[in-house]
């Protein structure tokens, strides 16, 4: 079971990842309902399962299917592969996983764009370590005490706040 959860955050961390892609090419569904015959010949071989139901499907579910299916014809057959492993990544989480997720991935799209862009760098300077070094903080982490956990987000708030200059220390633009 250990091992199971070992891998959720990486899981976790990809499908944030994802849904933050996402974020940037939704668009307003009223003005973009397609009919199934307005679709790219690419956007209907992607679309084919709901071939048969598109004309039920909600406005803003066309337009993310559409945009997805956009995308996924200019990816190449690797970055189709990582997407394919993610999304099954996805559907083999429980529902509470899920769920955990999207309220994470809430919580994220509330904090300024600051903080934003603070856990977007620790996250690319997670990534930059060795996979060993990664599951050795990951075990590390998940031994402590709640406790311990906040004082470990404490610290590591209070040190990027010393390494970030001040606006008062900028130099005039």
């Amino acid at each position: 079971m250990k091992a199971k959860y070992a891998k959720y955050p990486r899981y976790a961390i990809s499908v944030v990842a994802m849904l933050l892609l996402m974020q940037g090419t939704t668009v307003m569904a009223q003005d973009d309902a397609a009919t199934w015959d307005s679709l790219t010949e690419a956007q209907q071989e992607v679309l084919q399962p709901y071939a048969d139901s598109w004309g039920t499907l909600s406005p803003e579910r066309q337009a993310r299917l559409t945009q997805g299916a956009r995308r996924w014809s200019q990816m190449d057959a690797e970055d189709r592969a990582a997407a394919q492993d993610r999304f099954q990544s996805w559907r083999g989480l429980s529902d509470g996983q899920r769920s955990t997720i999207r309220d994470r991935y809430q919580q994220f799209q509330n904090l300024p764009a600051r903080d934003q862009e603070r856990i977007r760098e620790n996250f690319q300077r997670f990534n930059r370590l060795s996979p060993d070094r990664r599951q050795q903080l990951r075990d590390r982490f998940h031994q402590m005490t709640p406790d311990q956990r906040q004082k470990v987000r404490d610290r590591l708030r209070q040190r990027q706040q010393q390494h970030r200059p001040r606006t008062s220390d900028r130099p005039p633009g």
